[in-house]
């Protein structure tokens, strides 16, 4: 990422620390690079846009330079306006993904969605994220 001054590089370490906090804590998060909005308990679910850019790190990766090497490498596609940051430690495996994803606002939409891009990516999608309960459906 280029940035125009030294506040602006303190915002975005700022923004990616807070990103590093609340996945440990709260097992994931999803937010907005360019705004650096956090979203809330919302009636909407996420899946991975681009499953092939998924980053999944083994635990105990260094979560911090995982996220900068991610943004920098698909930052194009995060200021997407459908697109938005995704973190999500699996459960079982503790296994923690990076994702670009986008939302759907209906879960039979979500899960078609996610399958149909499973057959086509390299990577199947496991699950889509509810963000009202706050859980991982498995697919």
């Amino acid at each position: 990422m280029k940035f125009e001054s030294l506040l602006e590089r303190y915002h975005f370490e700022k923004y990616i620390l807070e990103i590093c906090i609340a996945t440990m804590e709260q097992g994931g998060v999803t937010s907005k690079l360019d705004t650096h909005q956090f979203l809330s308990l919302i009636d909407a679910w996420a899946i991975p846009k681009y499953p092939d850019k998924t980053v999944i790190l083994p635990p105990h990766a260094d979560l911090h330079d995982a996220l900068l090497s991610f943004v920098a490498r698909n930052e194009k596609y995060l200021r997407y306006a459908d697109c938005w940051l995704g973190t999500w430690i699996e459960p079982e495996t503790h296994n923690c993904y990076l994702d670009v994803v986008s939302l759907c606002f209906c879960l039979d939409d979500a899960v078609q969605k996610a399958q149909a891009l499973s057959l086509s990516a390299q990577r199947k999608i496991v699950a889509v994220y509810d963000f009202k309960r706050g859980e991982a459906i498995y697919l």
